[in-house]
């Protein structure tokens, strides 16, 4: 099996057989790669129906100078901040990867990598800019996007300047808003019961759905309070041991 990274003609395979509609373990097999290697490459470089090999090509490339730079004579040694922000770069579009994956568009997984892996915990719109190398008006879609999933947050920075964060809450929002969902599904479904008739096929089926989808709701709602519960950090009122601030002996 072939190794090291992907070249410009295996990227034409890919878009040919993203083109056809094949599964990306298909598509690793005709190129002798591994399903994860065709996978990530494809997510990380638009998604099946935004490929594009030769942009997929330039953005490889432009890595490949980036780790280049420090070792053209004359420049700057490779220090270890040079490696760890490297390093971080290739986490981030690991990242954006598995958040496409789960749905999201590319801006909008980039921009959710970038808040989770940045040590303020925020990020502004120019700074989103900076990092993931797109437009501003870009970074102006995708941040609404995010606000439906209920993953981002917006608060004031310096003077009217709005900085976008990704707090520890920002996942149980999250979940609430897919049971919500849920439930909301699950209503339409059973106004097509009573539509359709009980007794109908088309009304059993519907039925089956909302109950099933109830149950998911309820189940993502209750394991969501559970979660937050037990993970979320004890406050000084309960973190106090028994007797603890009791004067008397």
């Amino acid at each position: 099996m072939p190794g090291g990274r992907l070249t410009k003609q295996e990227r034409q395979q890919i878009a040919l057989g993203l083109a056809d509609d094949l599964p990306y373990a298909e598509i690793a097999r005709r190129l002798d790669r591994p399903t994860s290697t065709v996978t990530r490459e494809v997510l990380r470089n638009g998604g099946p129906t935004a490929y594009r090999p030769d942009l997929a090509q330039h953005a490889t490339e432009r890595r490949a100078r980036r780790r280049r730079l420090t070792e053209v004579p004359g420049t700057a040694t490779p220090t270890q901040s040079d490696a760890r922000e490297e390093a971080v770069r290739e986490y981030r579009e690991t990242f954006t990867a598995l958040f496409m994956q789960q749905g999201l568009p590319r801006v909008a997984s980039g921009v959710l990598a970038c808040l989770y892996t940045a040590d303020a915990g925020s990020l502004s719109a120019a700074e989103l800019v900076e990092l993931l190398e797109v437009s501003p008006a870009s970074i102006s879609k995708a941040i609404p996007v995010l606000e439906s999933h209920g993953l981002v947050l917006r608060e004031r920075g310096e003077g009217r300047r709005e900085r976008y964060v990704a707090d520890g809450d920002v996942w149980f929002q999250s979940m609430i808003a897919a049971a919500q969902n849920n439930t909301r599904m699950a209503e339409t479904a059973r106004q097509g019961v009573r539509l359709l008739g009980t007794d109908s096929p088309a009304g059993t089926r519907l039925e089956n759905m909302a109950r099933f989808l109830d149950f998911v709701g309820e189940s993502i709602a209750r394991a969501a309070e559970q979660a937050r519960e037990r993970l979320s950090p004890p406050t000084a009122a309960t973190s106090a041991a028994p007797g603890e601030g009791d004067s008397r002996s």
